[in-house]
């Protein structure tokens, strides 16, 4: 690229260059482009027949935004998540909450990049598959699609899936932020005070950004009163500014930008799917004075930042091949394994063993579909799905007799289970029932402000409860089910979420004893509606305060039908002495914690332990307890290991509104190590103070 006699760089001068030499050719390359030419960088682009067919096959190729052929400047090329690609016939792994079930940040990391190289390998380099969107009330719709209801583990499980797409493309981190209700989202108007903001709404984001994840999608709704693509608060001061996030921000797709000043200004660099605000309109906005020239450059320097830096990453072996194999079918099955949470296990009800069974009844219409996840933008259509019934058809073999109802009518449901040694009922929700709300003549997805089964799926499981003793309920879904009414009838629950397309095969390894149920659930389940906050799914405005989910309980001293983290499994565990490194530490110091870990059942298994801390002495509000760390390890029969936390000062602080600074007391703290997050289940304790 020349300009009279000064030569100025090229877009292989920017390749080849690394570091300081590099952000520098970046500079200079944005100074030689024309307005026009910056401008094309910052919004998707396309054709009139791409936008027809998306109406009816989202996301069916790439969405391309910046491409500029003439100065050899490279699209992005956006594909969804995150459950697993959205192109063409991809591996449907098990929904980001059944993936926080597992509570494994080494097997999020693997899922993740088996996810960014199928992405690759059909023609993507920019994936929009980390949601870290905290869950404050378990009926949000899409619930499915992120991790669960901590801050902690949000940004653990985010932070790991950074760091596995982006071994291979760039990681988009959405929806930023304060986005949890799904019908009112492209309105609603989230009123939340600052510190509230900074701890509970906001860290899970800074932890993804800490680990250098490319980009960031800006969420539909507002923001004390303003939209979040417009919001110059969260995108300006704390994402760019206090952060020191150097990637880009996109908007979320069609509505996620509403004004063209107020998205420049606010901090927005990338409009997706297209131009509606930017391109022209921002160009006579430029040109008209009321957005500088240097935003502009801003944007497009961070987006060229980004290019280069992701131009050539990764590995040469992308292709057809790589889509759906064997080998991520395999990680898809042991992501629906670990996932399975076992919540209730009366008198041994399971396993089921094979040799001791010779009828085995399934009962539910869910127990045949394939049931994998809402039909929104997460959408993964992999090339074949295994239902609950088939993977018990496919563990069971010739031996055992599998006789199916789907349970419209309940009399034979009835005479099916009174027959047979087992019964094995599957019920819950499904796309009609909950996630992105889908537009039609017949409801698709949505909120739930009901967490409670339908009448008919109760029904169903009471009489066949009724004339079978061993009788094990499947709940699907994407979060918390109510269970009370009827789970004294049962004598096993299992929560299988949306367990991708190995998950039949993974709940009959769990019901059968193929596998020692593992998982841990990421969200509380309460026994009843009126324990959680208010929720109004076609709310205007919305306040969100500064408690939920196990912290609500905690304070208001409720008890929930599952506490958060808990999950049972077919051995036993015993905690044993904790250590705690040091009596003291500075305000800037750390400390290690460790608990001992025993197998004391007769199964090889396991187990999530977990990290709490509490406040006795604050001068401030604050959770009786917060997860501060958590660690999976296996453990065969009378094998015990000791598990290590270190546990940071800074990692304790509140935030202060009024000195706009984060303050860690110098007080006592409280530790508490245990299986999960009821006081029960806490049975290593101890305490330090921050000198």
């Amino acid at each position: 690229m020349k300009r009279g006699a000064v030569r100025y760089p090229t877009w292989v001068d920017v390749l080849e260059a690394q570091g300081e030499q590099r952000e520098d050719l970046i500079l200079r390359m944005v100074r030689a482009m024309t307005l026009r030419q910056k401008i094309r960088q910052m919004a998707g682009r396309m054709h009139v027949w791409e936008m027809l067919v998306s109406v009816f096959r989202y996301n069916f190729r790439p969405f391309r935004a910046g491409e500029d052929r003439k100065l050899g400047l490279p699209p992005l090329r956006f594909t969804d998540g995150p459950r697993g690609v959205a192109l063409n016939r991809s591996t449907c792994f098990p929904v980001s909450m059944a993936r926080g079930a597992t509570w494994d940040v080494d097997l999020e990391e693997r899922v993740s990049e088996a996810m960014a190289v199928e992405a690759r390998s059909q023609g993507a380099d920019f994936f929009g598959g980390v949601c870290v969107n905290l869950l404050r009330h378990p009926g949000w719709g899409r619930a499915q699609e992120t991790f669960g209801e901590d801050p902690y583990l949000l940004g653990e499980m985010g932070a790991a899936m950074v760091r596995g797409a982006q071994r291979h493309l760039m990681a988009c981190v959405k929806h930023f932020a304060c986005n949890s209700i799904e019908e009112s989202r492209f309105y609603v108007d989230v009123r939340v005070d600052e510190r509230t903001l900074r701890e509970v709404y906001l860290p899970h984001f800074r932890r993804c950004v800490e680990e250098g994840a490319a980009a960031v999608m800006s969420a539909y709704n507002r923001v004390n009163g303003q939209y979040c693509a417009h919001n110059a608060h969260l995108l300006r001061d704390i994402l760019k500014g206090e952060w020191g996030f150097r990637g880009l921000v996109m908007s979320d797709f069609v509505l996620g930008t509403r004004d063209t000043v107020r998205a420049a200004l606010g901090g927005l660099d990338v409009e997706m799917p297209q131009a509606w605000y930017f391109g022209r309109k921002l160009l006579r906005a430029v040109r008209r004075g009321k957005v500088p020239e240097t935003v502009v450059d801003e944007a497009v320097t961070r987006i060229l930042r980004q290019k280069a830096r992701f131009a050539r990453l990764g590995e040469e072996d992308y292709g057809p091949h790589r889509v759906a194999c064997s080998e991520h079918a395999d990680l898809a099955l042991e992501a629906a394994r670990k996932g399975v949470v076992l919540l209730k296990n009366e008198g041994g009800t399971l396993p089921l063993r094979l040799g001791e069974l010779s009828k085995l009844a399934v009962v539910g219409r869910l127990a045949d579909l394939p049931n994998i996840g809402d039909h929104g933008s997460s959408r993964v259509r992999p090339p074949y799905v295994v239902t609950v019934l088939q993977g018990l058809r496919n563990r069971g073999g010739k031996s055992l007799e599998i006789v199916y109802r789907d349970g419209r009518d309940v009399a034979e449901a009835r005479e099916a289970a009174g027959s047979s040694d087992a019964c094995v009922v599957v019920v819950g929700l499904s796309a009609r029932d909950e996630g992105e709300a889908m537009p039609g003549p017949v409801k698709v997805g949505g909120d739930r402000e009901d967490l409670s089964l339908r009448p008919q799926d109760v029904r169903l499981l009471e009489e066949v409860a009724a004339v079978n003793s061993r009788c094990v309920v499947v709940l699907e879904g994407g979060s918390a089910v109510l269970t009370a009414g009827w789970r004294d009838r049962v004598g096993a629950i299992l929560m299988a979420w949306y367990p991708g397309m190995e998950g039949g095969n993974a709940v009959a390894d769990v019901i059968f004893g193929l596998v020692n149920p593992s998982g841990k659930l990421p969200v509380t389940f309460p026994e009843d509606n009126d324990q959680l906050p208010p929720f109004n799914k076609k709310a205007r405005s919305v306040e969100y305060d500064y408690y939920h989910g196990y912290r609500l309980f905690d304070k208001r001293g409720l008890r929930p039908a599952f506490p958060f983290g808990f999950g049972l499994s077919y051995t036993t565990y015993e905690y044993r002495s904790l250590n705690i490194g040091a009596e003291e530490i500075e305000a800037d110091g750390s400390l290690l914690v460790e608990a001992e870990v025993a197998n004391v059942g007769p199964l090889a298994g396991e187990e999530v332990v977990q990290l709490y801390v509490g406040y006795p002495a604050s001068e401030v509000d604050r959770p009786v307890k917060e997860l501060k760390g958590f660690a999976r390890i296996r453990l065969e029969p009378g094998e015990s290991k000791r598990v290590s936390f270190t546990l940071r000062a800074k990692d304790l602080a509140y935030y202060d509104p009024e000195s706009h600074r984060w303050v860690v007391e110098k007080t006592a703290y409280d530790v508490y190590v245990g299986a999960s997050s009821a006081p029960e289940d806490l049975p290593l304790r101890g305490s330090f103070r921050v000198v």
